[in-house]
């Protein structure tokens, strides 16, 4: 279904054939999760949904997987928290990004940043440094949900809180955020959701939910986790 999906957004010009081998491989990893959240997955989902309440100015930024994949629930975090959405492109054409924010339009999305970039994300040569001043360039805090490790890395180099959401826990991406999220996309923004609307208001939970968060220990545990599923399908699933 997803691959349909993902495969027709091509045709649309939405999603890219890249797009398309980048999803493959986060698809491999979710298969090794059990195709569900972990419970390291839960914790960096419960950390970042802290850090997006405690934020000043948080963003949610949307490449053309993340509009295909679930404009819904992007868009439903952004407005509970809420954040800004702004849409970031590698491979980026106004024909593109007009019909990814378009598409994010008519998905219920009031205000998409992109259509007039007016900053540039140091250390990047290519056009995903373009960006919005008010958006991602002002960001304190900052979603990148199927990211590339090059921008994830400039982000995080200009001072912002970087939360990814990319299955492999290896990526440079994970590497490089300071909120790690191994999980599929879908699964991940419904349990940020469910957390920022638990802890909406409550300062106290907020900060002790970011103090006693981890990202490299949790790293960790997604590997650990990872390997215990795949000892226990060798052990017939025991």
């Amino acid at each position: 279904m997803t691959r349909e999906l993902l495969s027709e957004m091509v045709d649309k010009g939405l999603v890219t054939q890249t797009g398309l081998i980048s999803h493959g491989r986060g698809e491999a990893f979710d298969y090794l999760m059990g195709e569900k959240s972990l419970q390291s997955s839960l914790r960096a989902e419960r950390a970042a949904a802290a850090h997006l309440l405690r934020a000043k100015n948080p963003v949610v930024c949307v490449n053309g997987n993340a509009a295909a994949l679930d404009p819904k629930n992007l868009i439903s975090l952004a407005k509970e928290v809420p954040a800004k959405i702004e849409v970031n492109i590698f491979h980026r054409t106004e024909r593109r990004m007009e019909l990814l924010i378009s598409y994010m339009e008519e998905n219920g999305a009031e205000v998409v940043l992109g259509r007039d970039p007016d900053a540039r994300i140091p250390g990047l040569e290519s056009d995903r440094a373009l960006c919005t001043k008010t958006g991602i360039y002002d960001s304190d805090v900052i979603l990148v949900p199927i990211e590339d490790g090059d921008r994830a890395k400039a982000l995080a180099d200009m001072g912002k809180t970087v939360i990814s959401i990319d299955l492999n826990p290896l990526s440079r991406t994970s590497k490089a955020a300071a909120v790690s999220i191994s999980d599929e996309m879908s699964r991940a923004l419904e349990n940020i959701i469910g957390s920022v609307r638990e802890m909406k208001g409550r300062h106290d939970v907020i900060e002790e939910t970011i103090r006693s968060f981890s990202n490299d220990n949790n790293r960790k545990k997604t590997i650990e986790e990872i390997c215990s599923s795949l000892r226990n399908e060798l052990n017939g699933g025991v």
